[in-house]
């Protein structure tokens, strides 16, 4: 009885019809939260680059400072840091 009602069901062309529109809709909705995913993950990936250089720049000035504070010129810093620069 089972497979008769499988077998009618199969058939009918409009009832294959909405379960292939069905399938299709919910196929372009999961592609659509798989891309929401990635475009959150570049956003969160940019937002920590941007992170990171800021720090970057924030060190540089505080080692500018830290120069002009200590009364050296960029020659001068480059020779106190000579010996601890790999070659």
């Amino acid at each position: 009885m089972f497979a008769a009602f499988l077998a009618a069901i199969i058939g009918n062309k409009t009832i294959m019809a909405i379960f292939a529109a069905v399938v299709g809709g919910l196929g372009l909705y999961v592609a659509g939260g798989i891309n929401r995913a990635k475009k959150d993950a570049a956003k969160r990936a940019a937002e920590q680059l941007a992170a990171a250089q800021d720090r970057l720049e924030m060190d540089r000035e505080a080692t500018a400072a830290e120069r002009a504070a200590a009364g050296m010129t960029d020659e001068q810093s480059r020779k106190e840091a000579e010996p601890w620069v790999r070659h």
